[in-house]
C-alpha cells in the first residue's frame, strides 16, 4: 500500500500502462483514448506522497486526435501536479506511440525498440474492378458534392486524393509542432529526416535526439529515486465479465474480429 510506502519514507512514482492501438477498436479491444484513459490519469497524478509519473508506452499508433488528447491531458496534469513526467518506449512507441511519449519531461527505450514513424497513413482497398466482373451494380446516393469522396467502390479521383493529402498534411504539420516542443534542441536530425516517416531502433532513436537514453523503467527510476523507490501500478478498473473471461457480447464478437485484424496491420508494419 502507498501509505506504507511514505511511512517507511519511500518515494513512489505512478506507473501508467499506454498499450495497444490508439483510438476505438470496438468491444472486445478496446483502444486507448482520452475517455478511457482520463480517470486512470488523474488517479495516477494525485497519489500521496509521489515523486514521478511513468508511462510505459507500448503502441504502433492509431488515432492523430486521441494522440494529442491524452498527450495534452498529461501534460496539464503535470503542471497542475508540479511532478516530473518520465515516458519508457517498450517494443514500439511509434506513430501515435511516439506523440503520446512526448507527453513525457524524457523519454527512454531499450536499444532495440522501434520509435519515430513521425508521419501520417491513409490506407484502403480498391473494389471497382471486382464488381464489374461479378456484375454488382453500385448505387449510392448523397447530398452534398464531396459525401462520398474516396469510395471505395468507385475508381480513385485525382481531386479526392489531393484533399486527402491536404488534410494529412495538416495532421503531419501538427504531429511536428508536437514533436518540436516536446524535445526542442534536443532534436539533431534535419527535418527532412526526422520527418519523413521513417522509424529506427532505441540507439539510433537516441543518436536523433528523439530520445533522451538508454534505459528500462525500474533501472532509470531506481538511478533518480533511489533504490527504495516504488512502483506503483495504476490502471483501469474493467467490468465483471472482462475481468473473468475477457468476453463481451456475443453479439459484438464481429466487430471484434475486424477490429483485431486491424489491429493486428498496425502492428505488423513494425514486424510484430
Amino acid at each position: 500500500m502507498s501509505w506504507i510506502a511514505r511511512l517507511r519514507g519511500q518515494p513512489i512514482v505512478a506507473v501508467v500502462r499506454l498499450s495497444g492501438v490508439i483510438g476505438p477498436l470496438g468491444p472486445l479491444r478496446g483502444g486507448l483514448s482520452l475517455a478511457g484513459l482520463a480517470p486512470t490519469l488523474e488517479r495516477a497524478f494525485s497519489l500521496r506522497g509521489l515523486k514521478a509519473v511513468a508511462l510505459a508506452v507500448n503502441s504502433p499508433g492509431g488515432s492523430p486526435v486521441q494522440s494529442s488528447l491524452i498527450a495534452r491531458r498529461i501534460r496539464a496534469l503535470a503542471a497542475e501536479k508540479k511532478l516530473p513526467v518520465f515516458a519508457f518506449a517498450e517494443d514500439v512507441a511509434a506513430s501515435g506511440g511516439y506523440w503520446l511519449a512526448t507527453a513525457g519531461d524524457e523519454i527512454f527505450a531499450d536499444e532495440s525498440s522501434v520509435v519515430g514513424s513521425i508521419g501520417v497513413i491513409s490506407a484502403g482497398f480498391g473494389f471497382q474492378e471486382l464488381l464489374q466482373r461479378t456484375g454488382i451494380e453500385r448505387r449510392i446516393h448523397t447530398s452534398g458534392a464531396r459525401k462520398s469522396m474516396l469510395d471505395p467502390f468507385r475508381p480513385e479521383n485525382a481531386e479526392d486524393v489531393a484533399r486527402l493529402e491536404a488534410l494529412q498534411r495538416e495532421i503531419h504539420d501538427s504531429f511536428k509542432v508536437q514533436v518540436r516542443a516536446s524535445r526542442g534542441a534536443r532534436l539533431k536530425g534535419d527535418d527532412d529526416t526526422l520527418f519523413s516517416g521513417e522509424f529506427w531502433t532505441g540507439r539510433r532513436a537516441l543518436e536523433l535526439g528523439l530520445i533522451d537514453g538508454i534505459g528500462d523503467l525500474r533501472t532509470v527510476m531506481r538511478a533518480r529515486f533511489g533504490e527504495k523507490v516504488r512502483l506503483r501500478v495504476v490502471g483501469a478498473p474493467t467490468g465483471w465479465l472482462r475481468r473473468r473471461l475477457g468476453l463481451a457480447a456475443p453479439d459484438d464478437w464481429a466487430r471484434g474480429l475486424l477490429a483485431a485484424a486491424e489491429e493486428r496491420a498496425l502492428w505488423a508494419r513494425f514486424g510484430l
